[in-house]
């Protein structure tokens, strides 16, 4: 596979003016948000080495149990065998790279579509049509090839990265957070999604969910949904918490009389995902940023509820974000990804509270850092050309004759 590599000019030309210290940084540069080579360093060197949702556990609990997805190019199929293994696999034949299932569903095996090749649950080649006349072939050398899995708070995730260490190490207490706040999350069951295209890179999308700077402004409604004084966002390592009551007046988003939930919990968690619980009976959003290319972006709002059909109280919510809060978000983003087309705008200044509040922008200051460790681990490395000996001898000889020639005389 061919590595992407940004030159060292590139990247500081990118972070130039950015500081670990947010009270006196600058943001990344707007060329990563709209030239396709780097969303191509970035698929690379974030996506297919970060940990990516697949699902809730619930779709994977029966036997015979498999989801496809597709991450950043690559085919991927997560199943539960026979014997009640999970695992995770490239959705790749190995006799000609045609993806053996589509969609998800239970099966007792894996049929290509294409020459019918069958493959166990477990990755293992069952039968290959006429194998049997050719040399030097067997069925036990042949398998589909594994990527690494993982259960984290009940939720199905993969990393196409097979050195990664696990998402729980990496997320360090994220997984206490999230179950503390969603101790029902393994009873709740998907009930809904909402998806969208967006005329925006992916980061300009993440950078406008991680502050709140812009709710009184832009989202009047939501700021009624939630108690704005108790806002509260935290950067750790590889997410973010963004916390807040709800409110204590009545609200004009929607509805929340009959409540089991009255926190506002969010996590943002690297590179494009966010974890959610709002007001309201027990739910559990999934939120995931998708890129396209350089300036488009797909997202999915994945529900989960106590039930597999929306109460009322639900739809509302749901009407709230599709209706409302949705919109007026994308016209945000794609207003910015315009402003970035011009000449007019580089980089930007973060307005920082000190106290962490949701009108702070330190959110924002952590993802662009996480951003500029990936870019800095896709530099290529200074190579310094080795020069000949002889090559060497006659650059002194060199200097000395010119030494010399420049003596008084």
């Amino acid at each position: 596979m061919t590595t992407i590599s940004l030159t060292k000019a590139e990247f500081d030309h990118i972070g130039r003016g950015y500081d670990p210290i947010a009270t006196r940084s600058c943001s990344i540069h707007s060329d990563c948000y709209r030239d396709d080579r780097y969303l191509a360093i970035e698929r690379e060197h974030i996506f297919h080495r970060t940990w990516q949702f697949v699902c809730h556990e619930e779709k994977l609990r029966q036997p015979g149990s498999y989801v496809t997805v597709s991450l950043q190019g690559h085919s991927i199929f997560v199943a539960r065998d026979t014997v009640g293994a999970l695992q995770a696999f490239y959705n790749v034949c190995q006799h000609r790279g045609h993806e053996p299932l589509q969609g998800e569903g239970i099966t007792d095996t894996i049929t290509c579509p294409y020459h019918a090749w069958v493959y166990d649950l477990n990755g293992s080649l069952r039968r290959a049509r006429r194998s049997e006349l050719i040399e030097n072939f067997q069925d036990n050398d042949i398998r589909l090839k594994t990527i690494q899995i993982e259960i984290f708070c009940h939720l199905v995730f993969v990393n196409l990265d097979p050195d990664a260490s696990t998402l729980a190490e990496q997320s360090g207490n994220l997984a206490q957070e999230i179950m503390a706040y969603a101790p029902d999350l393994s009873e709740l069951t998907f009930a809904h999604r909402l998806s969208y295209r967006l005329k925006a890179n992916w980061k300009t999308v993440v950078d406008n969910f991680l502050e709140c700077y812009h709710c009184p402004v832009a989202h009047k409604d939501f700021t009624t949904l939630v108690e704005m004084d108790t806002y509260q966002v935290k950067t750790h390592g590889i997410y973010s918490s963004h916390m807040a009551k709800a409110g204590r007046t009545e609200n004009q988003a929607y509805g929340i009389d009959e409540v089991t939930v009255t926190d506002h919990a969010v996590w943002y968690l690297w590179p494009n995902m966010t974890l959610m619980r709002y007001p309201g009976r027990g739910n559990f959003m999934v939120w995931r940023i998708i890129p396209v290319n350089a300036e488009e972006t797909y997202e999915e709002f994945d529900f989960f509820f106590e039930n597999d059909t929306p109460s009322d109280a639900e739809k509302e919510a749901i009407q709230f974000i599709d209706d409302v809060l949705q919109p007026e978000d994308i016209a945000l983003v794609e207003s910015v990804q315009r402003g970035m087309q011009t000449p007019a705008f580089n980089q930007g200044r973060y307005i920082v509270d000190p106290e962490g509040s949701g009108m702070s922008e330190h959110g924002v200051h952590h993802f662009h850092g996480l951003v500029l460790d990936a870019y800095r681990r896709a530099c290529k490395p200074r190579v310094i050309p080795q020069v000949p000996a002889n090559c060497i001898t006659n650059v002194r000889w060199l200097q000395g004759a010119v030494a010399e020639s420049a003596a008084p005389l």
